[in-house]
This record gives structure tokens, C-alpha cells and sequence, in this order.
């Protein structure tokens, strides 16, 4: 079952595209996070969010909001991507144990073996503020992302 709005997000610690660690806990120390979830790497529609996310992470950090991308793809194939399309935010690699951390927010699909198409704004005390997902072959709405975070902004 997903994780719903306000629930305590489930802690992760997972690699990035540079094969650093990068923990839910220490980021959330920080900041705000979204979490966002793509099917793969290298899809159209994955590549076509994660552009205009990468884009508009400047936006999203003034707003105190760190952006983290989470694929079951290898840390190897994360990297590919990212130089090969600019991206500057953290993809981090759900490879191995497969999915386990989409298995923890409830969005792995274990017919696929991939996650779900969604997303997760956690808030600094570690609470599920809003979740913003979309079918498969369709990406989620952006203006979805910049009312969440606007809502996120007006209630502290």
C-alpha cells in the first residue's frame, strides 16, 4: 500500500549516480525532500520529468526543497544518464536489494520490476506532505510539484 499524506516516510539509505551514500535521515536534516520516483532511466517520459525537474531545481532549493530522483536502475546506468542528459540531481539507485525502498513507500510494482511513477514531498520532521503520482506512460503534472511545495512554504 502507497504511503499517504501525512504518514512518517520510511528512512533510506541509498547510492548516487557517483556511488556516494545519501540517507533520507541527513537529507531531511537539511531540508524539505522530494522524493521522486521514475520507472527507469533513459524512458521518454522519465527523461522528459527529470529534465524539467533539473531545470527547476534552483526553484525548488530557494523554497527549501532538495530534489532526489530513485530508480531501480544501477548506480553504472544512473551515472550514463546523468552525463549524458546534465542532470545535477541525485539519482539514486534502488537496485539492490531490487526496489526495496519503493517496496518501503508502497509504489514498487513487482509484476514490472520497477517503481510506480510517484512522488513524495516529506517535510523536515519526516511527514509525507503530499503525494503527486501519474499512470505510467504519462508524467506527472509540474504545476502538482509547485502547489505542494507552495503549500509546504505557506505552512511553516
Amino acid at each position: 500500500m502507497t504511503i499517504t499524506r501525512g504518514a512518517i516516510a520510511p528512512d533510506f539509505e541509498l547510492r548516487n549516480q557517483h556511488g556516494q551514500t545519501v540517507s533520507g535521515q541527513e537529507l531531511l536534516s537539511r531540508r524539505a525532500v522530494l522524493v521522486v520516483f521514475i520507472p527507469l532511466a533513459f524512458s521518454p517520459v522519465c527523461t522528459d520529468e527529470v529534465t524539467q525537474l533539473n531545470e527547476w531545481h534552483d526553484v525548488a532549493a530557494s523554497a527549501g526543497v532538495e530534489i532526489v530522483v530513485i530508480s531501480v536502475d544501477s548506480t553504472a546506468t544512473l551515472r550514463a544518464w546523468s552525463e549524458a542528459d546534465g542532470i545535477r540531481l541525485s539519482l539514486l539507485s534502488d537496485f539492490w536489494p531490487h526496489g526495496a525502498v519503493a517496496q518501503a513507500f508502497g509504489v514498487f510494482l513487482h509484476d514490472k520490476g520497477f517503481a510506480s511513477r510517484t512522488s513524495f514531498l516529506i517535510d523536515k520532521a519526516g511527514i509525507v506532505r503530499d503525494v503527486i503520482s501519474s499512470e505510467l506512460g504519462e508524467p506527472r503534472l509540474f504545476a502538482d510539484y509547485e502547489r505542494a511545495i507552495e503549500q509546504l512554504s505557506s505552512d511553516r
